[in-house]
């Protein structure tokens, strides 16, 4: 064992349950986990309830932080400097699990390099998904969501009656009386949640139906709108989603802007003809000029605006 760990763990740490660490107790309770895990390989029990993936990769993480934590000189001392090492080693992993982890051990959620990082002038809030269910794209420009509520924003908001008939469902299930956790479920999903299995680890989720910001896709009769929702689904089907909520429509929908593996989800619907421009209210120049290409809806020379489309029918025409 590298003498930093061992000695960080020596002089300041004693024995926590890390889903109750807060602060400087949060970096004992890490320093302490890193010590076990390098004697048994084995990662806390509670992480699960935590984080999105599974056991065998979360040991993977830890082995990464061990290294981490042997190298730096001096090794973190505050709750700042235990959440940067975090961060900074476990970039490339799912930004949902990098949360659920500095969640479990009450760590900052940002480090001092990132905090200063700012949203786009208009945005409400920001949401991190879990993973994307292909059936939850209705058409080329609506996707359902889901939020870990382990998530910082949601974890203080969740309802008190959703945590109980979560926590009752759980135990239902162990006691195989899944009559009433169904009921239970029923009872989550009608509140706006859902209890979601990912990779054998059931998570609380928030859900949020999001319609995508300054476009309008064809509906699924028109011409191309089979093609807008087929593409939609390969963009984020099974991908994490950061989006940038604006505005809540009269349907009770987030308004805003999808980004997927580094990809701006509107601009590529818009590369591909496979959407409108709403110009009228939204003029930033890289959805005005992705139509430029000849392709999809713009390969007609007259093609039908959904806007017009949907006037008509309720009109009777």
């Amino acid at each position: 064992m590298g003498n930093a760990l061992r000695l960080l763990y020596s002089h300041c740490c004693k024995p926590t349950t890390a889903g109750d660490s807060q602060g400087k107790d949060g970096v004992s309770a890490l320093s302490h986990d890193l010590f076990q895990f390098d004697i048994t390989s084995q990662v806390p029990e509670g992480l699960s309830y935590h984080v999105v993936s599974s056991k065998k990769a979360q040991a993977n993480w830890y082995r990464k932080l061990l290294d981490a934590w042997r190298e730096a000189k001096p090794p973190p001392k505050t709750p700042e400097e235990a959440s940067s090492l975090v961060i900074q080693t476990l970039k490339r992993h799912q930004k949902a699990d990098v949360k659920g982890l500095l969640a479990y051990y009450g760590l900052p959620q940002q480090s001092s390099a990132s905090a200063t990082t700012s949203l786009p002038q208009g945005v409400k809030f920001e949401l991190q998904t879990l993973p994307v269910d292909t059936k939850a794209v209705p058409d080329g420009d609506t996707i359902t969501v889901y939020v870990s509520t382990t998530d910082p924003r949601e974890s203080l908001n969740v309802p008190r009656d959703v945590q109980s008939a979560a926590d009752q469902r759980s135990r239902a299930r162990a006691a195989k009386n899944y009559t009433k956790a169904d009921e239970l479920h029923k009872k989550i999903i009608d509140s706006g949640y859902r209890v979601l299995n990912l990779q054998n680890q059931e998570i609380l989720a928030r859900k949020y139906r999001i319609r995508l910001r300054g476009i309008d896709a064809p509906e699924s009769s028109m011409p191309y709108g089979k093609e807008a929702k087929e593409e939609l689904v390969k963009l984020v089907q099974g991908k994490c989603l950061r989006v940038l909520v604006y505005d809540e429509d009269q349907y009770g929908r987030c308004v805003g802007d999808i980004y997927c593996d580094g990809k701006f989800v509107q601009e590529v619907m818009l590369k591909k003809g496979l959407a409108w421009h709403y110009s009228a209210y939204d003029q930033r120049v890289e959805l005005a000029t992705a139509r430029a290409k000849r392709v999809g809806l713009w390969a007609t020379s007259n093609p039908e605006k959904p806007w017009e489309w949907r006037k008509d029918k309720r009109q009777g025409r």
